[in-house]
């Protein structure tokens, strides 16, 4: 009897109960899912915009550093007072190094990533001695989606060019519509100190009976070898505080280096000289390139992404001591302006292909010009500030971001204020968008602006 009462006292779930209970823990679990999508979707986001400003900043601080040392010499800091020029920029004398060099190839064959070849609208090669031209310090190309002027600086589209990518949108090419810069200056650490005369057991220069210049070297353990005169037709630049000169030598073999006949006279020994130095021109004056390329952005679907690279030297490391190195990931966009100041104090930002136009009529005479020449694009040496634009980008789709959150701002993009406030990254403003460059639409993108004084214009 007693087991038969506790049976009946016994009670399930009825199939209504169940259902309820069922759809009570779907709806439980539908929200925790939810919060945890939720998060998931706002920790990505974070640590790519996390990612994203630490790649803007390195890649803007590393830009400005070599812009800023864009024209240095060997401590000569002036050329003299300033004065106003028929176009209305304010410049003082040209601080130029003097080439006396007669092999006009073997200067550009020196020189890293040149695009300026001689002859119209360059000068023809010299017959004399002359300034070295403003146009090798510094060289700027501003692409858009088609085409880069004043020309495309890649060998792959003009024959003038130097063996960075062309552009397009597969791995290993140069990003669409990214600009490209090159500037050089002189690394003063290298080179040999030139002891004062009669210092033994030292480096030293001696003036020959028959004209000539001979560099006696005996490298301290901080200096390099001699050897390191690689070239085939190696240039030397003899520099002090005052001014500099540029000429051939052999004899890189021995520890004597000596100007050959392959110069229009012969150098200046510089025998009151201040701390007098002697440089390998193709490794010492530094050539540096930024471009940007397309590579893997590594997520496994065959997307892809920019890469800001430097370039050292023509990335020769065998004869130039030269290097290519990846700086940042993650930018998709690259423009510059370039700032020239005026007689009345004020500045004005010009293109490229304007900065490249300029004449003698537009600057300061040299103090040793190019016979027949009208000193094409003399304001290279002239700018005083660049403005440097990067767009960087999350380099890994988020799908889950909004419309607001993929607007965004780029100042190349708005020249005229078409774009002022944040926009979709296909609006019809832009002069360029991702799609065009082959890149992923949904990725937070971000804009980076520094404007960068160069130390060494001609003010």
């Amino acid at each position: 009897m007693s087991g038969r009462r506790c049976a009946r006292t016994q009670q399930g779930l009825s199939l209504i109960e169940l259902m309820i209970a069922m759809a009570l823990g779907l709806m439980v679990s539908a929200g925790v899912i939810a919060v945890f999508t939720c998060t998931s979707d706002s920790y990505r986001a974070q640590a790519q915009l996390a990612r994203l400003q630490e790649e803007g900043r390195f890649a803007i601080s590393q830009v400005r550093n070599d812009l800023a040392m864009s024209g240095a010499q060997y401590c000569s800091n002036t050329g003299g007072n300033a004065h106003a020029t028929a176009a209305g920029s304010y410049q003082d004398s040209l601080r130029a190094p003097t080439v006396y060099a007669s092999d006009a190839g073997a200067l550009m064959a020196a020189l890293s990533d040149v695009t300026t070849p001689w002859g119209s609208p360059y000068p023809a090669a010299p017959s004399q001695p002359y300034s070295l031209p403003s146009f090798l310090a510094m060289r700027g190309y501003e692409c858009t989606a088609k085409s880069c002027t004043p020309m495309d600086p890649s060998n792959k589209q003009g024959a003038n060019g130097f063996s960075i990518p062309a552009m397009g949108t597969a791995v290993g090419k140069r990003v669409v519509g990214a600009s490209v810069i090159t500037v050089r200056y002189l690394d003063s650490s290298g080179g040999w100190l030139i002891a004062p005369n009669g210092s033994a057991g030292r480096n030293a220069l001696v003036s020959n009976v028959d004209g000539t210049l001979s560099i006696r070297l005996a490298p301290a353990s901080n200096e390099p070898a001699i050897k390191d005169f690689q070239s085939k037709d190696p240039l030397a630049m003899l520099a002090d505080c005052a001014g500099s000169q540029i000429f051939a030598v052999s004899g890189q073999e021995s520890a004597e280096l000596r100007s050959t006949g392959n110069n229009f006279v012969q150098p200046v020994s510089l025998q009151n000289g201040v701390a007098p130095k002697l440089f390998d021109l193709s490794r010492d004056v530094k050539t540096v390139t930024y471009y940007l390329k397309v590579v893997d952005n590594g997520d496994g679907m065959g997307h892809t992404t920019g890469a800001l690279i430097r370039r050292v030297n023509g990335g020769s490391t065998a004869l130039h001591g030269g290097s290519s190195e990846e700086i940042a990931r993650g930018v998709e966009r690259l423009d510059f302006k370039y700032g020239v100041q005026l007689a009345d104090g004020t500045l004005r930002y010009y293109s490229a292909e304007q900065v490249d136009n300029s004449t003698r009529t537009d600057c300061p005479s040299v103090p040793m010009p190019i016979r027949g020449s009208d000193d094409h694009g003399c304001l290279w040496r002239s700018v005083s500030l660049i403005e440097i634009d990067l767009l960087i980008d999350g380099q890994q789709p988020l799908y889950s971001l909004t419309p607001d959150e993929l607007a965004y701002t780029y100042l190349s993009d708005s020249p005229s204020d078409a774009i002022s406030a944040p926009e979709s990254p296909t609006a019809a403003g832009r002069k360029l968008t991702p799609i065009q460059q082959g890149f992923p639409l949904p990725m937070l993108r971000r804009e980076f602006t520094a404007v960068v004084a160069v130390r060494n214009f001609n003010p």
